[in-house]
């Protein structure tokens, strides 16, 4: 199925704007973005350049496509004082055509810190559920909650307390823990899942793996443009 949007992504992205534009798109959302140190890592690990280069392309990609369609807002993680677990910034509500501040923000961000993601996405989900109490979680994330958070019990409280509320995990060149130099040996270094699927698992939201620009710029528009973009199967 995955294989399938991918190869109709051109087409979709040329067609689909304009016809969504004419239905209705209640729902907010939030982009819950990783900023952490690990966004800036390239090397050994094989990536050609810092997770956070190509994150902008995809980002300056889907955005403006975007507007129009629904309010989002951005929250952001990682960078700040003391690069401390506590550096979780809301960087503003859900607005209507918010292309440009999404990107001139991510384009200004300088990766570091932890990564708080679990805290930031209760964060998010509260926002959304104090106002009005349904909306769209999407966390763009390239690994593990690092600052003791336990993703799983709060998808069991959202999926629970607020059950309009849907969060998407979107695992962007998500490494595992250990890196075998033998290609012949059992190696899921590059296949590995974020602990944060359960997030979307229990709440009905979505989880797409990424590797390359193209597929984060289709998960982000799967998961952001309302729901007739929800073409993958979040088994994918």
């Amino acid at each position: 199925m995955r294989m399938l949007y991918l190869a109709l992504a051109p087409i979709l992205a040329l067609i689909l704007p304009s016809a969504l534009s004419a239905q209705e798109c209640s729902r907010d959302a939030m982009v819950v973005f990783d900023g952490s140190g690990s966004m800036s890592e390239m090397g050994f690990n094989q990536l050609s350049e810092p997770r956070i280069f190509e994150a902008r392309r995809a980002l300056r990609m889907v955005m403006p496509r975007l507007d129009g369609l629904r309010r989002i807002g951005l929250m952001i993680y990682g960078p700040g004082a003391g690069a401390t677990c506590e550096n979780i910034e809301l960087r503003f509500p859900p607005i209507p055509d918010a292309s440009g501040p999404v990107i001139d923000a991510v384009e200004a961000l300088q990766p570091d810190g932890e990564t708080p993601l679990t805290e930031a996405v209760r964060r998010a989900a509260a926002l959304l559920a104090n106002d009005g109490g349904t909306g769209d979680v999407v966390l763009v994330t390239d690994g593990k909650e690092t600052c003791g958070g336990a993703p799983c019990e709060l998808a069991a409280y959202l999926a629970k307390e607020h059950p309009g509320l849907k969060v998407h995990v979107i695992g962007y060149k998500v490494r595992g823990e250990r890196f075998l130099w033998d290609k012949e040996a059992s190696n899921d270094y590059t296949d590995a899942q974020s602990p944060a699927r359960c997030l979307a698992e229990q709440t009905g939201g979505q989880y797409i793996s990424a590797e390359t620009v193209e597929q984060l710029v289709a998960a982000l528009q799967v998961t952001l443009g309302c729901p007739l973009y929800g073409m993958l199967d979040p088994a994918d």
